[in-house]
């Protein structure tokens, strides 16, 4: 492989692998330690993850700068303490009585510039420390709120207790913080059970290959080019 190498890549993300188990993966195939993604995908969510190797990896802060784009699903009347279905569900309350008009109100409540706090069960680190290894033992973490822009929250599909919806916002957003605040809002919780990264800036998951598809076109142009 001629230096300086550059490549990026996009991935489909596989359920349950976390965003470093791509990037491993193929650091693995190019046998080169210069390998990063560019903005985490939870290890429940699927779909579309930057990763960019070589010289490449100078652009991973432009690249997780840019907009994002999500579809999934929230469950509405019960929650849990990581928001999605890492943990145990815990029921709230019926949701049966929810209108249409009365979820699409509490959705435009958290449409715009919002105040968001992110989730205990997240990798955002304070005081050196991811703050998921303390929720996991059970440690209290506080975490201050932080402005995002949610562009669009667009309900797709209403069938209590699920809610199917399209989200558009900027970098830091947390989409299982949404589901969290919708829930409060309609007092009923909520958590997330299906995401999926459609879009970040031009990049659309359509153009997107699955890891086994990249690692074996490595292996495949490493074997041409020996």
């Amino acid at each position: 492989m001629q230096e300086p190498y550059g490549e990026v890549f996009l991935v489909n993300k596989p359920y349950e692998w976390t965003s470093f188990d791509v990037v491993k993966k193929i650091r693995n195939a190019l046998k080169i330690k210069k390998v990063g993604h560019a903005g985490t995908l939870d290890p429940l969510a699927t779909g579309l993850l930057i990763i960019c190797a070589g010289k490449k990896t100078k652009s991973i802060n432009d690249y997780m700068g840019q907009e994002k784009e999500y579809t999934g699903t929230f469950v509405l009347g019960a929650t849990t303490d990581s928001f999605d279905l890492e943990q145990p569900i815990i029921e709230v309350a019926d949701p049966a009585h929810l209108t249409l008009d009365q979820v699409t109100e509490a959705c435009k409540a958290l449409t715009g510039e919002i105040m968001q706090i992110p989730p205990a069960h997240s990798a955002i680190k304070k005081d050196g420390k991811r703050v998921y290894e303390s929720a996991r033992k059970g440690i209290e973490v506080q975490l201050d709120p932080r402005p995002v822009t949610v562009s669009t929250f667009e309900i797709t599909r209403l069938e209590l207790p699920e809610l199917d919806f399209k989200i558009v916002c900027s970098k830091g957003t947390y989409i299982r913080s949404l589901a969290r605040d919708l829930g409060e809002a309609l007092e009923v919780g909520a958590y997330m059970s299906k995401l999926v990264r459609t879009r970040i800036g031009d990049f659309n998951l359509s153009e997107a290959h699955e890891v086994q598809e990249i690692v074996d076109r490595i292996k495949a142009e490493k074997e041409a080019n020996s």
